[in-house]
Formats: structure tokens, C-alpha cells, sequence
């Protein structure tokens, strides 16, 4: 028999055009930890140039910011109240707004637009594509080509990758092409629906059946079997590694001041926007919350592309008197949405 190799050597053979068509899952190198049904994210090569630093963003021109109305601030509060159906109108009618004070604040969004690959073995009805399985070695996960993607827009791209496929038989049918039906386990018949399968319908012999309390299975057209859901009837299989490219678009947001969920359906002035490869953040808190969310994501995606935004959003709180007692309303975003958590005047309505 002679004596082995030593364990330090390795050789990487590539056989011939017409490998066997055998399970050749986990056979193809980079791609060991391939399995159907697919794994975890795969890491993302080092870049093969350093990346340039992001250009500092354009000085920013000065910001104005809007002033409320009381007229404006008036209406926005006869509109909150109007929508709901146990509120007095009374404060609205008769208060006396006595002051008005800004609370504007400003919400960052950073866009990261990235993309992360993985990897299954898969397989189709085969339908005479080439089995190139090694003809010569399979590129590497990261250097398959693909289509470039439209910018912050989430797709998933599937690729089959080069020199990964091979021909087999369908494992379903053993080849044959044909299945046996489910509908009827494989006999072609199946109890008469109009006499339960008894044959006796009112007393007599079931005319639908004749009296033998059976029928043709319809699924099969009653020859118990069907055709291959798996290779659909094509007897063979092209089995290869599908490569699942996925983009994504990442966002994170800071706000100061108003609680943040009060701001999440309002707009604001939009008062900077930046977009390049790598962003260089607004102030020193975004770029902390920056840096930390990049960190996280280089662990298993790449970073296409960023946009940053920095929107104004206006806040007054809205100072008034009713009744010889003071009370407040906030006016916030470009819709002037009101926010009036006391309001004095409710109804206890029940709706029976």
C-alpha cells in the first residue's frame, strides 16, 4: 500500500470536465464552510488600498431659523383640539396666550449604505447548463462580479458562482422523473366525496362511484404518482454555490430635546446634507455615534456609500391663560403639530 504523505503536504487537484456527479458539498476551496441552507455573513477582505479620508464638508451658510405666529400657534391648537371628541373647545376660545418660547431642535440622520455576501450550496432542475465545476478555481466569495447596486435602496442580489456546478441525479425521484402522489399515497384513487367512501348514498348504491366508494385521484389524474417537484420531471439536478449579496441601507439618528418620539412623524428645515464614500461627521457627538456604528458593521459588511443629514426642527412652547390658571401646549415640526399632555378641559365620554 505504500507509506502516506506527510501531514505537512497538500495538494489541490483539479480533476477534469466530467467530474463524477457526486455530493461534492464543502469541496471547493474558500468555500469549506459552505452547507445548503447557507451560514453566517462572511467577513469582507482587507481594502487592498487605504481608504481616503473623508473632505471636511462645505462651511455652513447661517441658519435661520422660523418664528411661530400666534396666529399660527392659535389655529395649530384649534385643529389638536377639534380631533379629539372629548375635548372642550373652551381654552382654545376664551385663553389668552401670555408668552411664547422657542425650543428648537436639530435631528441628525446618518445613511450608511452597505453590503454583506453569504453563501449556500443550491440547487434547479437542470436544463443543460454548463458544469464547469472545476474547470478552474472558483473565485472567492468578495470577487464575484455583480451588477453595481442603486444607492440606498435594500436588495438582495443571488449569484451562482463560477466554476461550482455540477450535474447529479434528483435525489427526490431517484432519477425517474416522477414522484408518488400525497393525495392518494401512490394507489390513483381515493374515497368518493359524495358518500364519504361508503358506496351508499340515501340508501342506494352511490351513482357518482358506482357503489365502489372510491374515485380517480384529480391531483394525479389516477396514476399515483406525479410529477418531481424537485427536479420538476428533468430527472437531474444542477447543483452549485449561490452567492446572496445583500445590500442594505443602516440609519441612525440623535435628536436633542423634544422626547424623540414625538419628533419620529413630523418634518423639519432641512439645513445640511453631505453624501461621499466615507463622511466626515458633523459635530463630535455624531461622530462618536458614527465611528461606534461603523465598528460593528465592518465586522461582516463593506461601506459603499454615506449621507448625512442635519434637520432643524421647530418646537415653541405655547404659554396661556384660562380660568386664572396657566397653562402650555408645544407646537412642534413643519406640520405644527401640538402636543398637550394637561389639557384643562376634558370629558369622561363612555361609549356603550
Amino acid at each position: 500500500h505504500g507509506n502516506p504523505p506527510a501531514a505537512s503536504t497538500f495538494y489541490t487537484m483539479y480533476p477534469p470536465v466530467m467530474a463524477p456527479q457526486a455530493n461534492m458539498f464543502g469541496n471547493v476551496p474558500g468555500y469549506e464552510g459552505t452547507v445548503p441552507g447557507g451560514g453566517g455573513f462572511l467577513p469582507p477582505p482587507m481594502p487592498m488600498e487605504p481608504v481616503a479620508p473623508p473632505q471636511p464638508a462645505p462651511e455652513n451658510p447661517e441658519w435661520s431659523i422660523p418664528s411661530l405666529s400666534e396666529d399660527e400657534a392659535r389655529k395649530a391648537f384649534k385643529e389638536f383640539v377639534s380631533s379629539h371628541c372629548c375635548y372642550s373647545d373652551a381654552p382654545v376660545t376664551q385663553g389668552v396666550i401670555t408668552s411664547m418660547e422657542p425650543f428648537n431642535t436639530f435631528r441628525y440622520r446618518l445613511e450608511t449604505f452597505t453590503e454583506s455576501r453569504s453563501t449556500e450550496w443550491a440547487q434547479k432542475p437542470y436544463e443543460g447548463e454548463p458544469a464547469d465545476f472545476y474547470t478552474q478555481p472558483a473565485p472567492q466569495p468578495w470577487e464575484v462580479q455583480a451588477t453595481p447596486p442603486n444607492l440606498f435602496s435594500d436588495h438582495n442580489v443571488k449569484i451562482r458562482v463560477p466554476f461550482t456546478s455540477s450535474v447529479k441525479e434528483c435525489n427526490t425521484c431517484h432519477a425517474t422523473g416522477v414522484e408518488q402522489c400525497t393525495e392518494c399515497n401512490g394507489c390513483g384513487k381515493k374515497a368518493c366525496w359524495v358518500c364519504d367512501g361508503t358506496g351508499v348514498k340515501l340508501d342506494a348504491a352511490c351513482s357518482h362511484c358506482n357503489g365502489t366508494g372510491k374515485e380517480s385521484c384529480s391531483k394525479c389524474n389516477g396514476r399515483g404518482k406525479k410529477e418531481c417537484q424537485t427536479c420538476k420531471g428533468k430527472r437531474q439536478l444542477l447543483t452549485y454555490i449561490e452567492l446572496k449579496k445583500h445590500l442594505q441601507d443602516h440609519v441612525v439618528e440623535h435628536n436633542s430635546g423634544l422626547k424623540t418620539d414625538k419628533l419620529c412623524s413630523v418634518n423639519g428645515k432641512e439645513l445640511f446634507k453631505n453624501s461621499q464614500n466615507l463622511v466626515c461627521t458633523h459635530t463630535h457627538t455624531h461622530s462618536c455615534v458614527s465611528n461606534a456604528f461603523l465598528l460593528k458593521l465592518k465586522r461582516t459588511s463593506i461601506s459603499l456609500f454615506q449621507r448625512q443629514t442635519v434637520e432643524l426642527i421647530p418646537i415653541t412652547r405655547v404659554n396661556y391663560e384660562w380660568k386664572d390658571n396657566t397653562h402650555a401646549y408645544y407646537v412642534y415640526g413643519n406640520e405644527h403639530k401640538v402636543n398637550a399632555d394637561d389639557y384643562p378641559a376634558t370629558c369622561c365620554c363612555v361609549i356603550l
